[in-house]
């Protein structure tokens, strides 16, 4: 979204095993040969190489609540996102077709186990997996409620344009409610429409979509 948004030439190049990117995760960006890992950091270097093209236009405010909305999103929303999927029984079958199915049949259930507990591990350190999933409802509940007064409120994530973090949180956003089949976590989404007409709004002002094809 941000490369179409400033109108910067790029190729998407898909990499299904996050452990050979610089930092063991995705995604990351090379520029003129330079390699830099971790959204954040990317749409800082972006910044930087094109004379504040990012964030150079934005109030304080702005960047104070966009931040904090972004934190939102990936440091406490995502975790729910996850779990949603690897961590229920009726989804998980979903996880081992989608990410494991070029392993052989005989493993393949032992490797998604396998995957699944270290999951658990890092979850639980993370914090949330260790709270019922009643409570990790009710979290996501807020989470989703605090996004959508503010968009309501202001229609754009900083106020009543479009910026930068409008990107990172519909893009959260749309992962999560498009969900096919749903996850407990899609389904408490559908209680905020104001988040179902961002996310469609901010994808047909940008020409970019999560599903590939105009909504």
């Amino acid at each position: 979204m941000t490369l179409t948004h400033l109108q910067l030439p790029f190729e998407i190049k898909f990499e299904g095993d996050p452990r050979k990117a610089p930092k063991g995760k995705l995604p990351y960006i090379d520029i003129d040969g330079e390699v830099t890992a971790d959204s954040e950091l990317i749409l800082q270097k972006l910044d930087q190489k094109f004379n504040g093209a990012v964030y150079g236009e934005l109030s304080p405010k702005e960047i104070a609540v966009g931040r904090a909305f972004t934190r939102l999103c990936e440091e406490h929303l995502y975790w729910m996102i996850v779990a949603s999927r690897w961590l229920e029984v009726d989804w998980f079958p979903n996880i081992v077709s989608g990410f494991f199915s070029e392993v052989p049949a005989i493993l393949r259930s032992l490797i998604a186990k396998s995957a699944q507990s270290k999951f658990i591990k890092t979850y639980n350190l993370q914090g949330l997996g260790r709270h019922t999933k009643s409570e990790q409802q009710q979290f996501g509940r807020h989470d989703l409620a605090a996004i959508s007064d503010q968009i309501e409120a202001e229609r754009y994530i900083t106020g009543g344009r479009l910026t930068v973090f409008d990107f990172n949180v519909a893009s959260i956003l749309a992962g999560l409610m498009d969900n096919e089949p749903a996850t407990w976590i899609s389904i408490l989404a559908q209680d905020y429409p104001v988040l179902r007409e961002y996310v469609d709004r901010v994808q047909r002002k940008v020409g970019i979509y999560a599903k590939g094809s105009e909504l």
